[in-house]
């Protein structure tokens, strides 16, 4: 407990000068250390939503856009229900699940494995909004996959790795395609429907007849407003805020009950009734992939310069999100670290985050006294 106090009194320095250099108007910590007979948990708020005149304080209730966290929190975790369901498998091939005329000849080999370890062959990004928003809403998804199937692969899949944006976006429809459903609905009812998270998390077609307090993100150049409760991507945007690289909003709470789960079920003390954990503890291994840290759906500490910090374990698994949020998850320290932040209000050209990432995590490893 002592323990707690000190990083009590060191977050709290630390924000405040955080708030005061403008890395974010606002942000929510959520830090869980422990097993679940002795775990401690430390939640806070710093901050405000905005920098505008209609501004609140940051509460455990605010919500913020979690970007890529969407890609291990719902499409990953999707994915793993479908292969319990035995609709797929981690070696399934595109051309397995899509019709032979949807599937370009040099994609009809990539798999579900390299989709989740970002090594099939995509960019990391194209601004497909573009073309996305001149098509009526319901033919949208299926101009994507066409977009998508057209995209040249810039490597031989398995190659290496490299970050994308596309592979996912391929990855959400293939949960549509499989479950017959829409990828918010599928995800609500399948990942956190089970786990009493419906208010905590979700996309905001969910999301949006509930009383929301939301932290406000950018001056969006396409919209040509400031984005609050809307999502930031504009591909996702362009897809009716529903995607599987993006789309996800969520409280403190949300993330850090989902981010618990994990490391609970990565030291096989909990699980999850519609996936296992045995394939989940499979997708936190890392790839041996060259130039990657990425496992499947998750990364892991780069060698040098991670922006979990300078002490997380080789066993350790997390994310990032544009906006500004993170999660970092230490199984050998039983250790959960959740940041949530609008990084990009006012503008997403702010990259004070970048520094501050890692010296949040040494902060709380350092105050836990978890050396």
């Amino acid at each position: 407990m002592e323990e707690f106090i000190l990083l009590k009194s060191n977050s709290y320095s630390f924000f405040e000068k955080a708030l005061q250099q403008k890395v974010f108007p606002g942000a929510a910590i959520g830090i869980v250390q422990g097993e679940k007979d002795a775990r401690q948990t430390f939640i806070e708020t710093y901050g405000f939503t905005s920098y505008e005149d209609d501004k609140k304080e940051v509460s455990a209730t605010t919500f913020f856009d979690l970007a890529s966290l969407s890609k291990p929190l719902a499409t990953t975790l999707a994915l793993l229900c479908l292969i319990k369901k035995e609709n797929i498998s981690l070696t399934s091939r595109l051309a397995d699940i899509f019709k032979d005329r949807e599937i370009a000849p040099d994609k009809k080999n990539i798999t579900i494995r390299e989709l989740l370890s970002h090594s099939a062959g995509f960019a990391a990004y194209r601004p497909y909004y573009e073309d996305l928003l001149l098509v009526a809403p319901p033919l949208r998804n299926k101009k994507l996959l066409t977009m998508l199937m057209a995209e040249p692969l810039e490597y031989e899949a398995g190659e290496k790795s490299i970050y994308s944006d596309l592979g996912y976006m391929l990855l959400g429809l293939v949960v549509e395609r499989l479950s017959n459903k829409p990828l918010n609905i599928f995800v609500k009812e399948q990942v956190f429907a089970p786990l009493s998270l419906n208010s905590d998390i979700g996309y905001l077609t969910d999301l949006k007849y509930k009383k929301i307090d939301f932290a406000a993100a950018e001056l969006c150049r396409v919209r040509q407003r400031i984005l609050c409760g809307e999502v930031s991507d504009e591909n996702c945007y362009a897809l009716g805020g529903v995607a599987g690289h993006a789309g996800l909003f969520a409280n403190i709470n949300g993330v850090v009950k989902m981010a618990v789960l994990l490391l609970d079920q990565l030291k096989g003390r909990a699980s999850h009734p519609n996936y296992l954990s045995a394939d989940l503890q499979q997708c936190a291994k890392r790839r041996e992939i060259k130039a990657g840290t990425w496992a499947l759906g998750f990364d892991t500490p780069s060698p040098q310069g991670s922006t979990g910090g300078k002490y997380l374990s080789g066993q350790s698994i997390g994310h990032l999100g544009f906006t500004g949020t993170s999660f970092w998850i230490d199984p050998s320290r039983d250790l959960v670290m959740v940041l949530l932040s609008n990084r990009v209000h006012p503008s997403r050209d702010n990259q004070l985050i970048k520094d501050l990432r890692p010296k949040f995590h040494d902060l709380v490893i350092e105050s836990l006294d978890l050396l």
